[in-house]
């Protein structure tokens, strides 16, 4: 995978690739997501690159994976 992102990073790429609005608290994150190269702005939108898709893309295909996990494994604790 690529770089480790935390939870709240990968919230706020979910987000921004479905163009959900957030709030304005969330903006020096963003910040933090553009200089890492995950996403760009483009005039007043912000829109993932490549490389954000694929963290997102690859996010989703892991919990795929651990939610298959869990029903195979009834018995695993949580």
């Amino acid at each position: 995978m690529s770089d480790m992102l935390r939870d709240e990073q990968l919230s706020i790429l979910r987000d921004i690739s479905q163009s959900v609005a957030f709030a304005d608290d969330r903006h020096g994150k963003i910040g933090e997501l553009i200089a890492e190269g995950y996403v760009m702005k483009d005039g007043d939108l912000f829109e993932l690159t490549a490389k954000g898709v694929s963290a997102v893309e690859e996010h989703a295909a892991l919990g795929a994976d651990d939610a298959d996990d869990a029903s195979a494994s009834p018995d695993r604790p949580i």
